[in-house]
Parts: structure tokens; sequence; C-alpha cells
């Protein structure tokens, strides 16, 4: 089974160390200490924990009704605007998103480089990679 180290833990969870050292410090995160005194997260407590914290995030009211389960909110890195077209890239946590879509709905939106945005996933193609 993979460990994971606090840090590598946190970037998983889209938190700070310090963040998940407190989690860690109040018995949410169980942790184990390596050989050399470094505290490590089993990789199936950290799986249930993550889904865990995103179940208890709850619906704000904020939260705008939609389908599409997978959010990366985020900031606005650039854009790019052709005659009909466009490319607005956010940068979400570690996670780099680019979305193509009509000029019209990026003048619509407002958008801008530097500003919050969220980028919303729906595929029915999900591939995935081992680390």
């Amino acid at each position: 089974m993979q460990s994971y180290t606090i840090g590598q833990a946190a970037r998983l969870l889209g938190v700070s160390p310090d963040t998940a050292r407190r989690w860690a410090d109040a018995g949410r995160i169980t942790t184990h200490r390596d050989e050399g005194g470094r505290r490590l997260v089993d990789g199936r407590d950290l799986a249930a924990f993550s889904v865990g914290l995103a179940r208890s995030g709850g619906a704000d009211e904020e939260t705008p009704y939609t389908s599409v389960r997978n959010a990366f909110p985020g900031i606005v890195t650039a854009i790019k605007l052709g005659d009909v077209a466009a490319q607005v890239e956010i940068q979400a946590g570690p996670h780099r998103l680019v979305s193509l879509l009509t000029r019209e709905a990026v003048e619509e939106l407002g958008l801008e480089v530097g500003m919050e945005a969220t980028a919303r996933v729906k595929s029915t193609n999900v591939h995935i990679d081992r680390a």
C-alpha cells in the first residue's frame, strides 16, 4: 500500500501542508511515522478522507445548480480571442485547464486575466494515469 507524506497529501487534497498537519494533529487524518520520523498517510485512508471531505463541503447559497460534478475553481491565466472562438486558461491549484468557447461567451461572462473562475468538466471519457 502506498503512503503519502503530509506535503503530498496536502497537494492531493488541494490544501496547504499546514492545514493537513492541523487535520492530522486533530485526528481527522490518520497518520503513522516512518523510520525517519516523517508522518505518513496510508493511501486508502487518504482516499476515504478525500471523499468525505468533498461530501462534507455541502451546498451553500453560492453553489450553482448544475449536473457537472467536476468543478475546478481557480484563476484565469490567459485568454486568446479570435474572431469567433476563444481559448481560456485557468490554473486551479496544480491543474491547468484550457477551454475553447465562443468569443461571445467570454465577453458575456466578462472574463479577464487575473479574475476568479471555475472550470467545470463533464466528459464521457476519463483517462487515469498512474503516478
